[in-house]
Protein backbone atom coordinates (compact mmCIF):
# COMPACT_ATOMS: atom_id res chain seq x y z
CA UNK A 1 0.00 0.00 0.00
CA UNK A 2 1.18 3.52 -0.86
CA UNK A 3 0.79 6.89 1.09
CA UNK A 4 2.16 10.67 1.29
CA UNK A 5 4.68 11.19 3.53
CA UNK A 6 6.09 14.69 3.61
CA UNK A 7 4.60 15.46 -0.54
CA UNK A 8 6.74 12.19 -1.05
CA UNK A 9 4.90 8.98 -2.03
CA UNK A 10 5.73 6.05 0.21
CA UNK A 11 4.60 2.32 1.23
CA UNK A 12 3.68 1.28 4.22
CA UNK A 13 3.96 -2.56 5.68
CA UNK A 14 0.99 -4.26 7.05
CA UNK A 15 1.97 -3.66 10.39
CA UNK A 16 1.72 0.33 9.86
CA UNK A 17 -1.23 1.22 11.98
CA UNK A 18 0.20 -1.35 14.72
CA UNK A 19 3.66 1.21 14.52
CA UNK A 20 0.92 4.25 14.81
CA UNK A 21 -0.77 2.54 17.92
CA UNK A 22 2.61 1.97 19.56
CA UNK A 23 3.71 5.79 18.78
CA UNK A 24 6.39 4.93 16.47
CA UNK A 25 8.76 7.75 15.06
CA UNK A 26 8.09 7.12 11.61
CA UNK A 27 10.91 7.65 8.86
CA UNK A 28 11.16 7.04 5.46
CA UNK A 29 13.49 4.08 4.51
CA UNK A 30 14.16 3.27 1.04
CA UNK A 31 10.47 4.36 0.15
CA UNK A 32 9.29 2.65 2.93
CA UNK A 33 7.50 3.99 5.69
CA UNK A 34 9.08 2.40 8.80
CA UNK A 35 9.40 2.98 12.70
CA UNK A 36 13.21 4.44 13.42
CA UNK A 37 11.91 3.74 17.39
CA UNK A 38 8.92 3.37 19.56
CA UNK A 39 10.47 4.22 23.37
CA UNK A 40 14.07 4.89 22.84
CA UNK A 41 16.59 2.88 20.70
CA UNK A 42 18.59 2.38 24.12
CA UNK A 43 15.71 0.93 25.48
CA UNK A 44 15.13 -1.55 22.58
CA UNK A 45 18.48 -2.33 22.44
CA UNK A 46 18.37 -3.02 26.27
CA UNK A 47 15.50 -4.95 25.56
CA UNK A 48 16.60 -7.35 22.84
CA UNK A 49 19.82 -7.92 24.80
CA UNK A 50 17.85 -8.97 27.86
CA UNK A 51 14.54 -10.38 27.22
CA UNK A 52 12.78 -9.90 23.37
CA UNK A 53 11.85 -7.66 20.57
CA UNK A 54 9.35 -7.55 18.16
CA UNK A 55 10.65 -6.32 14.52
CA UNK A 56 8.78 -5.59 11.60
CA UNK A 57 10.57 -6.31 8.82
CA UNK A 58 8.37 -6.39 6.13
CA UNK A 59 10.38 -3.46 3.75
CA UNK A 60 13.09 -6.66 3.06
CA UNK A 61 12.33 -8.05 -0.40
CA UNK A 62 11.03 -11.58 -1.16
CA UNK A 63 12.08 -13.55 -4.19
CA UNK A 64 10.89 -17.14 -4.75
CA UNK A 65 12.76 -19.32 -7.18
CA UNK A 66 10.94 -22.87 -8.59
CA UNK A 67 10.64 -24.82 -11.94
CA UNK A 68 13.17 -27.18 -13.31
CA UNK A 69 16.65 -25.72 -12.80
CA UNK A 70 15.81 -23.85 -9.54
CA UNK A 71 18.67 -25.17 -7.30
CA UNK A 72 21.17 -24.98 -10.09
CA UNK A 73 20.39 -21.47 -11.11
CA UNK A 74 20.61 -20.49 -7.25
CA UNK A 75 23.79 -22.23 -7.00
CA UNK A 76 25.15 -20.06 -10.04
CA UNK A 77 23.70 -17.11 -8.78
CA UNK A 78 24.92 -17.07 -5.28
CA UNK A 79 28.90 -17.62 -3.16
CA UNK A 80 27.72 -20.11 -0.95
CA UNK A 81 26.66 -23.83 -1.69
CA UNK A 82 22.64 -24.66 -1.98
CA UNK A 83 23.37 -28.46 -2.31
CA UNK A 84 24.73 -28.36 0.93
CA UNK A 85 21.56 -27.38 2.66
CA UNK A 86 19.03 -29.91 4.15
CA UNK A 87 15.43 -29.64 3.52
CA UNK A 88 14.80 -26.03 5.10
CA UNK A 89 17.69 -25.43 5.92
CA UNK A 90 19.19 -22.10 5.47
CA UNK A 91 22.49 -20.04 4.37
CA UNK A 92 23.57 -16.58 4.53
CA UNK A 93 25.59 -15.74 1.07
CA UNK A 94 26.20 -12.58 -1.30
CA UNK A 95 25.40 -12.38 -5.10
CA UNK A 96 27.80 -10.83 -7.29
CA UNK A 97 28.88 -8.86 -10.28
CA UNK A 98 31.42 -10.52 -12.81
CA UNK A 99 33.82 -8.34 -11.42
CA UNK A 100 33.51 -9.84 -7.80
CA UNK A 101 31.57 -6.59 -6.34
CA UNK A 102 28.63 -7.38 -3.92
CA UNK A 103 25.27 -7.01 -5.76
CA UNK A 104 23.74 -7.95 -2.44
CA UNK A 105 23.97 -9.89 0.63
CA UNK A 106 21.00 -12.24 1.15
CA UNK A 107 20.16 -15.44 3.22
CA UNK A 108 18.25 -18.26 1.28
CA UNK A 109 16.24 -21.27 2.27
CA UNK A 110 16.24 -24.22 0.69
CA UNK A 111 12.27 -25.12 0.89
CA UNK A 112 10.28 -28.35 -0.79
CA UNK A 113 10.51 -27.63 -4.57
CA UNK A 114 11.33 -24.09 -4.47
CA UNK A 115 14.23 -21.46 -2.65
CA UNK A 116 13.06 -18.21 -0.77
CA UNK A 117 15.63 -15.30 -1.51
CA UNK A 118 15.49 -12.95 1.36
CA UNK A 119 17.16 -9.36 0.26
CA UNK A 120 17.77 -5.70 1.28
CA UNK A 121 14.94 -3.62 1.07
CA UNK A 122 16.55 -0.61 -0.86
CA UNK A 123 18.11 -3.85 -3.41
CA UNK A 124 14.63 -5.29 -4.16
CA UNK A 125 14.60 -3.71 -7.32
CA UNK A 126 17.84 -3.77 -9.06
CA UNK A 127 18.28 -7.89 -7.65
CA UNK A 128 15.19 -8.75 -8.96
CA UNK A 129 16.17 -7.44 -12.40
CA UNK A 130 19.70 -8.92 -12.21
CA UNK A 131 18.02 -12.07 -11.43
CA UNK A 132 16.16 -12.49 -14.22
CA UNK A 133 18.75 -11.36 -16.69
CA UNK A 134 20.91 -14.65 -15.65
CA UNK A 135 17.81 -16.68 -15.53
CA UNK A 136 17.44 -16.60 -19.23
CA UNK A 137 20.35 -19.07 -19.68
CA UNK A 138 18.26 -21.39 -16.97
CA UNK A 139 14.61 -22.89 -16.80
CA UNK A 140 12.87 -21.62 -13.57
CA UNK A 141 10.38 -19.35 -12.34
CA UNK A 142 11.12 -16.32 -10.44
CA UNK A 143 8.40 -14.22 -8.52
CA UNK A 144 8.63 -11.23 -6.52
CA UNK A 145 6.51 -12.17 -3.85
CA UNK A 146 7.52 -9.21 -1.58
CA UNK A 147 3.89 -7.43 -1.24
CA UNK A 148 2.01 -10.92 -0.42
CA UNK A 149 4.27 -11.87 2.58
CA UNK A 150 5.02 -10.02 5.59
CA UNK A 151 7.96 -10.56 8.19
CA UNK A 152 8.17 -10.08 11.55
CA UNK A 153 11.54 -10.87 13.58
CA UNK A 154 11.28 -12.19 17.13
CA UNK A 155 14.87 -11.53 18.94
CA UNK A 156 16.16 -12.54 22.29
CA UNK A 157 16.41 -14.53 24.57
CA UNK A 158 12.83 -15.18 25.51
CA UNK A 159 11.96 -15.75 21.54
CA UNK A 160 11.79 -19.57 21.96
CA UNK A 161 9.41 -19.66 25.38
CA UNK A 162 7.17 -16.40 23.57
CA UNK A 163 6.63 -17.73 20.61
CA UNK A 164 5.67 -21.64 21.47
CA UNK A 165 2.81 -20.46 24.03
CA UNK A 166 0.86 -19.89 20.74
CA UNK A 167 2.00 -23.24 18.70
CA UNK A 168 1.53 -26.91 19.01
CA UNK A 169 4.98 -27.34 17.74
CA UNK A 170 8.06 -27.97 19.46
CA UNK A 171 10.42 -24.75 18.13
CA UNK A 172 13.33 -26.32 20.17
CA UNK A 173 13.44 -28.48 16.91
CA UNK A 174 14.11 -25.91 14.95
CA UNK A 175 18.05 -25.46 14.55
CA UNK A 176 20.21 -22.37 13.75
CA UNK A 177 19.24 -21.25 10.40
CA UNK A 178 16.82 -24.01 10.16
CA UNK A 179 13.18 -23.37 9.38
CA UNK A 180 10.15 -25.24 9.84
CA UNK A 181 6.29 -24.68 8.53
CA UNK A 182 4.29 -24.89 11.32
CA UNK A 183 0.94 -23.18 12.23
CA UNK A 184 0.86 -19.97 15.06
CA UNK A 185 -3.00 -19.32 15.71
CA UNK A 186 -3.48 -21.69 12.78
CA UNK A 187 -1.91 -19.52 11.01
CA UNK A 188 0.11 -21.43 8.63
CA UNK A 189 3.77 -19.58 8.24
CA UNK A 190 7.65 -20.29 7.54
CA UNK A 191 9.27 -19.64 11.23
CA UNK A 192 13.52 -19.69 10.93
CA UNK A 193 15.60 -19.44 13.38
CA UNK A 194 17.61 -16.79 11.91
CA UNK A 195 18.04 -12.83 12.72
CA UNK A 196 20.15 -10.01 13.01
CA UNK A 197 20.98 -9.33 16.32
CA UNK A 198 22.88 -11.96 18.11
CA UNK A 199 20.58 -13.05 19.90
CA UNK A 200 18.56 -16.24 19.85
CA UNK A 201 15.28 -15.95 17.89
CA UNK A 202 12.95 -16.58 15.15
CA UNK A 203 11.68 -14.44 11.69
CA UNK A 204 8.09 -15.24 10.61
CA UNK A 205 6.97 -15.55 6.89
CA UNK A 206 2.88 -15.07 6.73
CA UNK A 207 0.53 -13.85 4.74
CA UNK A 208 -0.28 -10.74 5.09
CA UNK A 209 -3.82 -10.65 6.20
CA UNK A 210 -2.78 -12.32 9.30
CA UNK A 211 -0.17 -9.06 10.10
CA UNK A 212 -2.53 -7.92 12.93
CA UNK A 213 -3.80 -10.99 14.25
CA UNK A 214 -0.55 -12.87 15.14
CA UNK A 215 0.85 -8.90 16.00
CA UNK A 216 -1.44 -8.74 18.69
CA UNK A 217 -1.65 -12.10 19.90
CA UNK A 218 2.47 -11.66 20.67
CA UNK A 219 2.08 -8.61 22.56
CA UNK A 220 -1.02 -9.84 24.56
CA UNK A 221 1.06 -13.28 25.42
CA UNK A 222 3.98 -11.39 26.99
CA UNK A 223 3.03 -7.60 28.17
CA UNK A 224 7.43 -7.67 28.59
CA UNK A 225 7.67 -7.96 24.90
CA UNK A 226 9.01 -4.55 23.39
CA UNK A 227 8.10 -3.40 20.29
CA UNK A 228 12.16 -2.53 18.24
CA UNK A 229 12.57 0.02 15.21
CA UNK A 230 15.03 0.31 12.50
CA UNK A 231 17.81 2.29 14.62
CA UNK A 232 17.99 -0.89 17.18
CA UNK A 233 18.04 -3.21 14.57
CA UNK A 234 21.12 -0.99 13.24
CA UNK A 235 22.78 -0.67 16.49
CA UNK A 236 22.20 -4.65 17.62
CA UNK A 237 23.94 -5.76 13.83
CA UNK A 238 26.73 -3.36 14.50
CA UNK A 239 27.28 -4.47 18.08
CA UNK A 240 28.00 -8.16 16.43
CA UNK A 241 29.72 -6.76 13.31
CA UNK A 242 27.55 -7.43 10.96
CA UNK A 243 27.82 -6.46 7.27
CA UNK A 244 25.22 -3.57 6.30
CA UNK A 245 24.46 -3.14 2.23
CA UNK A 246 24.85 0.40 1.07
CA UNK A 247 27.65 0.99 4.24
CA UNK A 248 29.99 -1.64 5.10
CA UNK A 249 29.65 -3.46 1.50
CA UNK A 250 28.49 -2.65 -1.99
CA UNK A 251 29.38 -3.25 -5.09
CA UNK A 252 32.58 -1.99 -5.20
CA UNK A 253 34.02 -3.79 -2.52
CA UNK A 254 33.98 -7.88 -2.49
CA UNK A 255 33.61 -10.72 0.32
CA UNK A 256 37.13 -11.46 1.18
CA UNK A 257 37.91 -7.78 2.37
CA UNK A 258 34.99 -7.98 3.58
CA UNK A 259 35.28 -10.84 5.88
CA UNK A 260 32.52 -12.61 4.31
CA UNK A 261 35.46 -15.47 2.99
CA UNK A 262 33.35 -17.65 5.25
CA UNK A 263 30.07 -17.56 2.33
CA UNK A 264 32.39 -18.11 -0.73
CA UNK A 265 32.91 -21.81 -1.77
CA UNK A 266 34.87 -22.08 -4.21
CA UNK A 267 34.50 -25.63 -4.86
CA UNK A 268 31.50 -24.71 -7.57
CA UNK A 269 30.67 -22.35 -9.87
CA UNK A 270 28.84 -19.02 -9.56
CA UNK A 271 28.82 -15.23 -10.46
CA UNK A 272 31.75 -13.61 -9.83
CA UNK A 273 34.70 -16.82 -9.04
CA UNK A 274 37.01 -15.98 -11.43
CA UNK A 275 37.32 -11.97 -10.19
CA UNK A 276 37.94 -13.55 -6.73
CA UNK A 277 40.19 -16.02 -7.36
CA UNK A 278 42.07 -13.43 -9.72
CA UNK A 279 41.83 -11.20 -6.57
CA UNK A 280 42.47 -13.59 -3.69
CA UNK A 281 45.97 -14.92 -6.11
CA UNK A 282 46.98 -10.59 -6.06
CA UNK A 283 46.35 -10.35 -2.51
CA UNK A 284 43.77 -7.85 -0.39
CA UNK A 285 44.42 -4.34 -0.36
CA UNK A 286 42.20 -3.93 2.57
CA UNK A 287 40.19 -5.28 4.78
CA UNK A 288 36.99 -4.42 7.16
CA UNK A 289 37.49 -4.69 10.87
CA UNK A 290 35.96 -4.01 14.19
CA UNK A 291 37.27 -0.68 15.56
CA UNK A 292 36.56 0.17 19.66
CA UNK A 293 37.13 4.27 20.80
CA UNK A 294 36.99 5.04 24.34
CA UNK A 295 36.21 8.58 25.85
CA UNK A 296 32.41 8.10 24.52
CA UNK A 297 33.80 8.70 21.53
CA UNK A 298 31.36 8.39 18.75
CA UNK A 299 32.82 7.41 14.88
CA UNK A 300 30.70 7.83 11.94
CA UNK A 301 30.28 6.56 8.53
CA UNK A 302 32.90 8.30 5.84
CA UNK A 303 35.68 9.48 8.94
CA UNK A 304 38.73 8.68 7.76
CA UNK A 305 41.33 6.42 10.05
CA UNK A 306 45.03 7.33 10.56
CA UNK A 307 48.22 5.78 11.90
CA UNK A 308 50.03 7.59 14.83
CA UNK A 309 51.70 9.25 11.68
CA UNK A 310 49.27 10.68 10.66
CA UNK A 311 49.35 8.65 7.74
CA UNK A 312 45.78 7.85 6.38
CA UNK A 313 45.09 4.36 6.65
CA UNK A 314 41.43 3.79 6.00
CA UNK A 315 37.85 4.76 6.67
CA UNK A 316 34.78 4.22 8.42
CA UNK A 317 32.01 2.52 7.00
CA UNK A 318 29.33 2.16 10.12
CA UNK A 319 29.66 3.70 13.75
CA UNK A 320 27.97 4.39 16.93
CA UNK A 321 27.69 4.68 20.71
CA UNK A 322 27.23 1.26 21.75
CA UNK A 323 24.65 0.42 24.54
CA UNK A 324 25.60 -2.79 24.73
CA UNK A 325 29.17 -2.67 24.66
CA UNK A 326 28.95 1.23 26.39
CA UNK A 327 31.75 2.75 24.24
CA UNK A 328 31.99 4.34 21.07
CA UNK A 329 32.13 1.23 18.14
CA UNK A 330 33.19 1.05 14.34
CA UNK A 331 33.41 -0.75 11.48
CA UNK A 332 35.89 0.22 8.53
CA UNK A 333 38.46 -0.88 5.36
CA UNK A 334 41.73 -0.27 7.00
CA UNK A 335 45.19 -1.40 4.53
CA UNK A 336 45.98 -4.72 4.82
CA UNK A 337 49.95 -4.02 6.08
CA UNK A 338 47.86 -2.46 9.58
CA UNK A 339 44.82 -4.50 9.87
CA UNK A 340 46.36 -6.33 13.37
CA UNK A 341 44.46 -7.09 15.79
CA UNK A 342 45.76 -4.74 18.74
CA UNK A 343 47.03 -1.75 16.48
CA UNK A 344 45.65 1.90 17.26
CA UNK A 345 43.84 3.94 14.56
CA UNK A 346 42.88 7.84 14.68
CA UNK A 347 40.17 9.96 13.47
CA UNK A 348 40.99 13.26 12.17
CA UNK A 349 40.43 14.64 15.90
CA UNK A 350 43.28 12.70 17.10
CA UNK A 351 40.53 10.11 18.74
CA UNK A 352 42.24 7.04 19.56
CA UNK A 353 40.43 3.66 18.56
CA UNK A 354 41.67 0.36 18.67
CA UNK A 355 41.34 -2.56 16.21
CA UNK A 356 39.82 -5.47 17.71
CA UNK A 357 38.07 -8.94 17.16
CA UNK A 358 34.60 -9.11 16.19
CA UNK A 359 32.08 -9.13 16.76
CA UNK A 360 32.32 -6.17 19.76
CA UNK A 361 29.20 -7.63 21.68
CA UNK A 362 30.82 -11.40 22.93
CA UNK A 363 27.48 -12.57 25.02
CA UNK A 364 24.51 -12.64 22.55
CA UNK A 365 22.35 -15.61 23.10
CA UNK A 366 22.63 -17.06 19.85
CA UNK A 367 25.56 -18.70 20.98
CA UNK A 368 23.13 -21.07 22.60
CA UNK A 369 20.64 -21.97 20.01
CA UNK A 370 23.26 -22.74 17.62
CA UNK A 371 22.64 -26.60 17.07
CA UNK A 372 21.68 -28.54 13.96
CA UNK A 373 18.76 -31.07 13.66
Amino acid sequence: MIIYYNTKMLKKTPFYEKHLEYKAQMIDFFSYLMPISYRSIKEEVLAVRNNCGLFDVSHMGRIEVSGKDYKEFVNYLITNDIFSLKEYQACYACMLYEDGGIVDDLVCYNLPERILLVVNCANLEKDYNYILSINKKFNCEVKNISEEVCQLALQGKRAEEILSSLTNDNLSEIGFYYSKEIKILDVLMLVSRTGYTGEDGFELYFDRSYAHKIWDALFEKDSSLMPCGLGARDMLRLEMGYCLYGQDIDKDKNPLEANLSFVVKFNKDFIGKEALLKIKEQGLKRKLVGIKFANKTVPRPKMNLYDSNNNLIGFITSGTFSFSVNCGIALGYVDINYCQIGNKVYLENKKEGEIVKLPFYQFGSIKKSKKEV
